[in-house]
């Protein structure tokens, strides 16, 4: 069992102001996989402390020596995949499959596009006889989420280091292993003392003082809408920064000149990528109505012949569990509503999968003749449950795509792109798919509406962490 006791503050290894031992479970077999110690208000402030001292320096380092640090991260960073991915399958049962093609090389892109974006970006704009310049913003505080734990993590610590923001990072504390060994590679590459400070802690007791602390310059945070909202009201009397990527609840618009079964496959084995566990799943497929049967016998042969749930150490598994017991509650209570409320059960259903009798694990699940009012169609549900909504004309679908509060993805699949890109551009959504296109880590993440503000990823990701300055008469004689 791994013990993590400590936090990275000022450059060191530290004690916790006040120990308050707190375990990590696997949920592959809901044994403890770790121990780390909770953080306090005290340690926040000593946290805060060291970031704001070191912001004074590094603040004014030059590109170069920005980049050089975050190629040394990258070099090093390298070298520990194989250890971040088994981190990663510990701390919230991914495959090692998914961990160590996906989830470990998440980190790993964002420090390689943040150093590239680097290279060239261009922190002066002139106007005539003025400047504008875009300075770092300052002290940092990140909150970061379980479910794609060192993807979040770097797109956010990334930017900041590569612009001058020193930072505060807290990691969930249900899966914070992997973050631990970030800080460890962000140590080994020498980063400067208090420009990278790590505090393990839960939401309301690190996460508010982060939020509320006078010297904090903005709040970046990743989670649920309900926990994000708290995060802005916190930092409200402060008038700190915030931004926020949140919660979804995907459209996946399957038109009725696409390819069925290539539209239909894709978009449950999506669904289903990382256990449903994806803030951008593509969670509620329109399909139109005449197509719908069809849609049903594609999605049940899928789920019973690709989908292969185990051992997280298998490379064989596909699918491990849930994050948690209180996610796999609250999962199975939203199956037995979709079923209460009338919805039409293709496939999965309550309980453990067929053969398992330990750990988080979920029946791949799908619900068809599912209407939008439904429950289940306007929770997110973050669990590998999709569901299956008709529609009988293309308006009627994009209607049915915009109603709802959130706005982070949307998919579009149809035989005839130009088609295609018309429905995506009457999307509200920050983020939108054609037939199964995925942008890389140089193309701007983040939501409409109650999925969120901000935008993270590539040269879009460093806005939010630079304020604007305008030098009049700059350039005058």
């Amino acid at each position: 069992m791994r013990e993590y006791k400590q936090f990275y503050i000022n450059g060191e290894w530290v004690d916790p102001a006040v120990p308050h031992d707190f375990d990590v479970l696997n949920p592959a077999d809901e044994e403890v996989c770790a121990t780390i110690s909770l953080g306090s208000k005290a340690d926040v402030d000593k946290a805060v402390a060291a970031a704001k001292a070191a912001f004074e320096t590094f603040s004014q380092t030059t590109i170069d020596e920005r980049v050089a640090l975050l190629e040394r991260i990258i070099g090093i960073y390298k070298g520990r995949v194989g250890e971040l991915a088994e981190a990663i399958r510990l701390e919230m049962g991914a495959p090692i499959s998914l961990a160590s093609s996906a989830q470990a090389y998440a980190g790993l892109g964002h420090l390689m596009e943040a150093a590239k974006v680097l290279k060239t970006f261009s922190f002066t704009e002139d106007l005539g006889d003025h400047r504008v310049v875009k300075e770092p913003i300052g002290v940092c505080g990140l909150i970061t989420p379980w479910n794609w734990p060192l993807n979040q993590v770097s797109c956010k610590v990334a930017p900041a280091l590569a612009v001058g923001c020193t930072m505060i990072l807290k990691p969930s504390e249900v899966a914070p292993l992997s973050a631990y060994i970030y800080a460890e590679i962000l140590h080994e590459a020498g980063m400067p003392a208090g420009v990278f400070n790590l505090v393990n802690g839960d939401g309301p007791t690190v996460g508010t003082a982060l939020s509320v602390h006078p010297d904090v310059d903005m709040m970046s945070f990743t989670g649920s809408t309900r926990a994000g909202s708290l995060v802005a009201q916190n930092a409200a009397p402060t008038v700190k920064r915030v931004t926020q990527e949140l919660g979804g609840k995907s459209p996946n618009i399957i038109l009725d000149d696409a390819d069925l079964a290539a539209a239909v496959t894709g978009g449950v084995l999506h669904m289903y990528n990382n256990t449903g566990q994806s803030c951008n799943a593509p969670s509620r497929m329109l399909v139109p109505r005449a197509k719908l049967a069809d849609a049903e016998a594609i999605a049940a042969e899928v789920t019973s012949t690709k989908v292969c749930i185990g051992d997280t150490s298998d490379a064989a598994t596909t699918m491990g569990p849930v994050v948690s017991k209180v996610q796999w509650d609250k999962i199975q209570a939203l199956i037995t509503k979709g079923i209460d409320e009338g919805a039409k059960l293709v496939c999965g259903g309550p309980g453990l999968p067929e053969g398992i009798d330990c750990g988080y694990y979920v029946r791949p699940t799908v619900f068809s003749d599912v209407n939008n009012d439904m429950t289940i169609a306007r929770e997110e549900i973050f669990g590998p449950v999709l569901v299956m909504i008709p529609y009988d004309s293309e308006e009627q679908a994009i209607r049915i795509a915009n109603d709802t509060p959130y706005g982070l993805a949307g998919y579009v699949q149809s035989g005839d792109i130009d088609r295609a890109r018309k429905v995506a551009t009457r999307i509200r959504a920050g983020n939108i798919h054609l037939n199964g296109a995925s942008g890389g880590t140089d193309v701007p993440f983040g939501g409409f509406k109650q999925s969120g503000n901000g935008r993270e990823w590539g040269a879009h990701g460093f806005t939010d962490y630079l304020e604007i300055k305008a030098i009049e008469g700059y350039g005058a004689a």
